[in-house]
């Protein structure tokens, strides 16, 4: 593979953390409203003997026919359900999932680091048919993860090569609209870590049909990377050059004749009847990162003082990010795009070591006699009227899982300890 300036080298940004590692594995997919299959075992590396600590999957055209719809918001859709069957055994839970119309983001972690997610929150921004219509636009999950604030933001935007500059308005209208109930990261560009993802429909322009897939077949990808749309807005767009994307060592990821690895040969219908115009390949699904860089402003210094006090406070608790794979998967011909896939490690310091809250099982249970658990709270927190506690099966798939659930009263988390009586045995989520 040839060097190329537009594609520069990122697989670390920040240095060295002393601290801990975790893995992060991503999907993107417009999966052109099927069905899912019955395995995703090399989508998500089953396999891989080092299973990473968090997935955060991004769909796009989902199907959302009327019909359909209004069951998938009583019910899991059928995407969710297979993700949550397939992670659920491996001990992995779904903590947050949003949806918009055929946009839809699921973000799982590892059973053993629930307890030390915090402020989880989704939204979503429409940007299709002047703001009102959702078959595009941007969803997001925002949380705290070991206290360090993290957002994912999937989208769709808008479709055709003439439309680059049109993506780019979009991607800001996003950036700008999508608020989140939260004092210290209020907007996307707030958070410490934010991946952008999705059907992202940029395309490569000026090369011909002929060229670019010659290209292709001989995997010479490095040609095609300057006429890359998203690489050329890059160049100009102050905004997006504080995204990092991977170098596109593997080959664009539309458009393909469904069931089948053949970029697109189908004729198109036009109002004269059919013409043989043909889908230029493209890389339009992808997966960027953006590290919140040091703040610079100066001449107020009530802001000065606390940025200052963030500085410090970031460089006692860093956080690192390293790409460590950034490839499509060619296995999966049900959409006429193919799914692409980021790994990543995350280096950070945790803030914090310890739960806020500790359940523990009081004497024996049996269903004939109420059940008490009492639950302390670890360190000091802002209590809310929303707090509860729910009793889950071993092995739930989703924190909207449990059997039941009771709400803390209020006076009780004011206090180190306090306890609750019920037929009912506790897990806890905050």
């Amino acid at each position: 593979m040839e060097e190329n300036e537009d594609q520069p080298d990122l697989t670390l940004r920040g240095g060295t953390v002393h601290g801990d590692s975790f893995r992060l594995h991503m999907v993107t997919w417009n999966v052109a409203t099927v069905d899912p299959p019955d395995d995703l075992t090399s989508l998500l590396h089953l396999n891989d003997p080092e299973g990473p600590d968090l997935y955060v999957i991004g769909l796009q055209e989902v199907f959302s026919g009327p019909l359909r719809f209004v069951s998938d918001t009583i019910f899991d859709d059928p995407w969710s359900q297979v993700f949550m069957s397939t992670l659920a055994p491996l001990n992995y839970v779904k903590v947050s999932s949003v949806r918009l119309q055929g946009l839809l983001l699921l973000f799982f972690c590892k059973l053993e680091h629930l307890p030390f997610i915090r402020d989880v929150q989704a939204t979503y921004t429409r940007t299709g048919i002047y703001g009102y219509w959702g078959n595009k636009g941007g969803v997001s999950v925002r949380l705290s993860f070991y206290g360090h604030m993290l957002c994912f933001l999937n989208c769709h935007l808008a479709a055709h090569m003439n439309y680059a500059s049109e993506r780019v308005d979009e991607f800001e209208y996003i950036m700008d609209k999508l608020v989140f109930d939260c004092e210290k990261a209020p907007k996307i560009a707030d958070h410490k870590l934010v991946f952008w993802f999705g059907d992202l429909n940029f395309r490569i322009q000026d090369h011909g049909m002929h060229f670019v897939r010659s290209c292709i077949e001989q995997q010479n990808y490095s040609l095609l990377w300057s006429k890359d749309q998203l690489t050329m807005m890059k160049k100009k767009e102050q905004r997006l050059q504080e995204f990092d994307e991977g170098p596109l060592d593997f080959q664009p990821t539309y458009k393909f004749d469904l069931n089948s690895d053949n970029y697109d040969s189908r004729l198109y219908r036009n109002w004269f009847g059919f013409n043989g115009k043909k889908r230029k390949p493209a890389w339009t699904d992808r997966i960027l990162w953006r590290l919140r860089p040091a703040e610079e402003e100066e001449g107020n210094s009530a802001l000065e003082e606390e940025e200052e006090e963030e500085k410090e406070e970031e460089e006692e608790f860093p956080l690192k990010i390293r790409q460590d794979l950034y490839t499509c998967n060619m296995e999966f011909s049900i959409s006429d795009h193919k799914p692409v896939t980021g790994v990543f490690t995350m280096e950070l310091k945790k803030r914090f070591t310890a739960p806020l809250v500790r359940v523990k099982a009081e004497g024996e249970w049996s269903s004939d006699l109420d059940a008490v658990v009492l639950y302390r709270a670890m360190q000091p927190f802002t209590s809310s009227s929303w707090d509860w506690i729910g009793l889950f099966k071993v092995g739930f798939s989703s924190v909207t899982d449990y059997i039941t659930y009771t709400w803390v009263k209020d006076d009780e988390m004011n206090s180190s300890e306090g306890s609750h009586s019920g037929r009912d045995s506790c897990n806890t989520f905050n």
